[in-house]
């Protein structure tokens, strides 16, 4: 909403009709030693006119074109920039999706409920899980949630989480846990290949409710999902494989059939614009055994008493629905227009399409990546397999050499100095199939130049 009236003498109104005397007697059941008990570090307000100069001023500082073509991206790390079909925009902007929010009633619309049964059916064929729910807030939340499920499942408290899982999941998966009695142990990369090496498992105790592990991971390495499953399998923890680039899915062997209890990550790439990281749709697909225990909802199909077809919630163990310290999530939305924008491009691109896609992202990227190592004191940081992402070693700073690139226009990567501040001369280099062969040329040219100059 542009405009939302709230000001003070609203607020007591509505205190008052509540039968409360202030806002913080609203939450008196939170425990004191969970309550900030200080004012949110916060810039001063701002007035109507002001904010929109503001962001105004943010808007003009997006750069999207430079002289002789559009900005040349192979920035990834969670967010990528995929062929979006011109059908998606046409079929979501019905006021009948447009509109639409969540399925609260069992009696909701057969349309929006037959569109989220198609989402659940295709996460399960690209997945080959079992069973799927209807999506969730995004990647990382979807993360958090297999953590939480974990616990439920095994009635263990403790989780191993790869070290080259995405850090930002990493920090929301901390969130999630901090209170819930939930704590983590760090599984260490192979700094050679960038991947989990599955006999670092082997020490973990029987404590260990769930190993989590990311594929490809944030390094872009693909791990090896079959010997990282078996011996999770040996201490009676659950295997979950997180997938930020659901491309990978469509070329890759699927986490199903390397023995993961729990699939789970982000469905940007299919059909979702980047929107600067957000928002986003996350899917969660598990075994058949612990579908009474995934977080959300779920769509099934029925047929009535004289057979006719029709589409329900089969299952919505969030706490509207039931006693709220019997769910398994306070999941409030299942992201249903975002679902449905992911549901048409893989019915638009098919079990083919999406697969010659996938292709062109592993052939471009390795191309990239072969070019970028023959030039002078470049090299590609790990030597595990990799989908469309790579690291790669740089001769200068790399902030320092993406900021020249910038000016170039053309954005090189993520400098994993961002997260990991001992890496300062790696970039997370991403190339997908929109990034075409004359680009990956000119960021090859345009790295030998600024290298040659230094």
């Amino acid at each position: 909403m542009r405009y939302i009236p709230n000001s003070a003498y609203e607020r007591d109104l509505m205190l008052q009709e509540i039968g409360v005397r202030s806002v913080g007697e609203l939450f008196g059941g939170i425990p004191e030693k969970l309550r900030l008990n200080r004012p949110l570090n916060l810039d001063p307000a701002m007035s109507e006119s002001e904010a929109i100069t503001w962001f105004r001023q943010l808007a003009e500082m997006n750069q999207t074109r430079v002289t002789g073509g559009r900005v040349s991206s192979f920035l990834g790390a969670g967010a990528y920039d995929h062929f979006i079909p011109t059908v998606i925009d046409t079929l979501i902007s019905r006021s009948e999706f447009y509109t639409s929010y969540t399925p609260y009633q069992p009696e909701i619309s057969q349309g929006t409920l037959q569109a989220i049964f198609e989402f659940q059916t295709m996460v399960c064929e690209l997945t080959a899980m079992d069973v799927s729910n209807a999506s969730l807030y995004d990647g990382s939340t979807a993360t958090a949630e297999a953590v939480l499920m974990a616990e439920r499942v095994t009635g263990r408290t403790k989780v191993a989480i790869a070290s080259n899982l995405h850090p930002e999941y990493v920090e929301v998966v901390d969130t999630y846990i901090r209170n819930a009695g939930i704590s983590r142990v760090t599984l260490p990369f192979d700094e050679g290949s960038g991947k989990i090496n599955p006999e670092s498992l082997a020490g973990l105790s029987e404590e260990i409710g769930a190993v989590i592990v990311q594929s490809p991971n944030f390094f872009g390495s693909i791990e090896e999902l079959q010997r990282l499953s078996e011996v999770t399998h040996r201490i009676g923890a659950l295997f979950v494989v997180v997938v930020t680039e659901a491309m990978s899915l469509g070329l890759l062997k699927a986490p199903g059939n390397a023995g993961a209890d729990i699939v789970c990550g982000e469905t940007q790439s299919f059909g979702i614009p980047m929107s600067f990281g957000g928002s986003y749709c996350g899917f969660f697909a598990t075994r058949e055994k612990y579908m009474r225990q995934i977080p959300g909802r779920l769509v099934g199909l029925a047929r009535d008493g004289n057979g006719r077809q029709g589409f329900v919630l089969t299952l919505a163990t969030r706490e509207q629905h039931i006693r709220r310290e019997k769910a398994t999530s306070n999941i409030c939305t299942n992201q249903g227009l975002y679902a449905l924008m992911a549901t048409v491009y893989l019915s638009t691109m098919g079990r083919r399409g999406v697969r010659e896609a996938a292709e062109q992202n592993l052939q471009k990227a390795h191309y990239a990546a072969r070019r970028i190592a023959e030039l002078n004191g470049f090299s590609l940081r790990f030597t595990g397999q990799f989908f469309n992402e790579f690291v790669v070693s740089t001769p200068l700073a790399a902030d320092d050499l993406l900021a020249r690139l910038r000016q170039m226009g053309i954005i090189g990567g993520l400098g994993l100095s961002r997260f990991f501040p001992e890496r300062s001369n790696e970039i997370l280099v991403c190339v997908t199939e929109t990034v075409s062969r004359e680009e990956i040329d000119r960021l090859v040219a345009a790295l030998e130049k600024i290298a040659g100059e230094a």
